[in-house]
């Protein structure tokens, strides 16, 4: 004999206060916007036969060498991540490992030539693109969204901790 079906509760979503619905709608764009942003990024980065998260390595290190552990903080990577992107960019010739005067252990990684010409590649792909959209867009426009999202990226990271200790706890 089969179980007797359970009827769901019927309840309606909480609402929002107008700024509550406010943020969720900036999110539903932002979301969006972040993968788009992504998918060109990729794009670009092909023009120098790299992907959008080398590049982004190889931006932290064509002043100066850098330790994975300083290219993971500035790009908000965990440091094992930027490691293997460290490793890739190596082993095909775009970086190489220097001994850290100051540490031991934690080589600095440093841009090669072959890099550092892939990287201005890609840096001359981008800078086209940033102008085609930026032109698009407006600089005024963009400050302030700048603005709007600097502060939005504040108060999330400062509020996170909150949002984090009232989540029950994860179930076995």
């Amino acid at each position: 004999m089969l179980p007797k079906a359970q009827h769901a509760v019927k309840s309606e979503a909480p609402g929002w206060s107008p700024a509550g619905a406010a943020f969720t709608d900036f999110l539903m764009r932002v979301f969006p916007l972040n993968h788009e942003l992504t998918a060109a990024g990729e794009e670009v980065a092909k023009v120098g036969g790299q992907t959008l998260a080398r590049w982004l390595v190889l931006e932290q290190i064509q002043d100066q060498p850098a330790t994975v552990a300083d290219i993971a903080r500035a790009i908000g990577h965990v440091r094992q991540a930027v490691q293997r992107l460290a490793d890739v960019l190596v082993d095909c010739g775009a970086a190489s490992y220097d001994t850290n005067p100051r540490h031991q252990r934690a080589s600095l990684l440093r841009v090669t030539p072959d890099g550092l010409a892939s990287l201005r590649m890609i840096q001359h792909a981008q800078r086209a693109w940033a102008d085609r959209v930026g032109n698009e867009l407006g600089t005024t426009q963009l400050e302030r969204a700048s603005q709007v999202l600097e502060r939005a990226l504040s108060l999330v990271s400062s509020d996170l901790a909150s949002l984090r200790q009232d989540q029950p706890a994860s179930p076995p």
